[in-house]
């Protein structure tokens, strides 16, 4: 297919507000033109025209350039129209294929964590799931990695009840305690995803990872899972590490800084 032809000064251009874009604060008009490849004295010429726009700034005081008010206005403009879920949908058929396993997406409703959408694998097993399903916090890798990130306060109950239900039936493989399930939720935080082996379903392996927005709140989880006589379940494995990585892009896509 034919390339489309552009206008390559734009382009060029847009390298200088690329850069500040990725940068920790204002810079310099050397260090700007540096990292973005070219001459001071090119990088200068547009960076009048940016600031005739409102695309930059120059403080009087430092003459260092950061971004403007025009491009706050686009940025916030862009986030507004974001759509997590619709994001996450059209890289869920892709990611699936990669890892070859059934993909799900799931937010957090009004009874907790609820799927949303399913990607299955054509070598999955079969697991008793329905789209609108609610996930225990304590038995699933979606309920603890939410457990992990929404506010202790909106779930406190939600994980006693589960305790105490679990422990009234005997099993041994959930926390029974909240001074562990701080340690489990502590694990979930550092390592940017959760995982189960045999908890919810017998058989079954699942890993969620955690998706967050630009105010830096969750969003949704993305959830793969698989027998455990197919699916890897090492951390940093051949699963963990695409799903992870999906994540983390899809949160930096929706403006999240970390």
């Amino acid at each position: 297919m034919k390339e489309r032809a552009g206008i390559q000064s734009v382009e060029v251009g847009f390298a200088l507000l690329d850069v500040l874009g990725q940068s920790a604060g204002p810079l310099m008009l050397r260090d700007l033109a540096a990292a973005a490849g070219m001459s001071a004295a090119k990088a200068h010429r547009y960076l009048v025209s940016f600031q005739r726009l409102a695309l930059v700034v120059q403080d009087a005081g430092t003459t260092r350039y950061d971004l403007g008010p025009a491009a706050l206005k686009l940025g916030l403009a862009s986030l507004s129209r974001l759509d997590a879920v619709k994001l996450a949908r059209e890289r869920a058929g892709p990611l699936m294929e990669e890892i070859g396993h059934t993909i799900a997406l799931a937010v957090w409703g009004n009874h907790g964590p609820t799927v949303v959408h399913w990607e299955e694998s054509p070598q999955a097993v079969t697991v008793n799931l329905r789209l609108g399903d609610v996930m225990p916090l304590l038995s699933s890798a979606t309920g603890r990695c939410f457990a992990a990130y929404v506010p202790r306060d909106a779930i406190t109950p939600m994980l006693r009840d589960e305790m105490a239900r679990a422990q009234k039936a005997g099993r041994t493989d959930v926390p029974a305690t909240m001074a562990e399930v701080k340690a489990m939720l502590d694990d979930v935080r550092e390592r940017r995803a959760a995982r189960v082996v045999d908890t919810l379903l017998p058989g079954i392996v699942g890993f969620c990872a955690p998706v967050f927005d630009s105010d830096r709140h969750i969003v949704l989880g993305m959830v793969t899972m698989g027998s455990v006589a197919t699916f890897d379940a090492a951390w940093d494995g051949a699963v963990h590490r695409p799903l992870a990585a999906a994540a983390a892009q899809l949160s930096a896509d929706l403006g999240y800084t970390g």
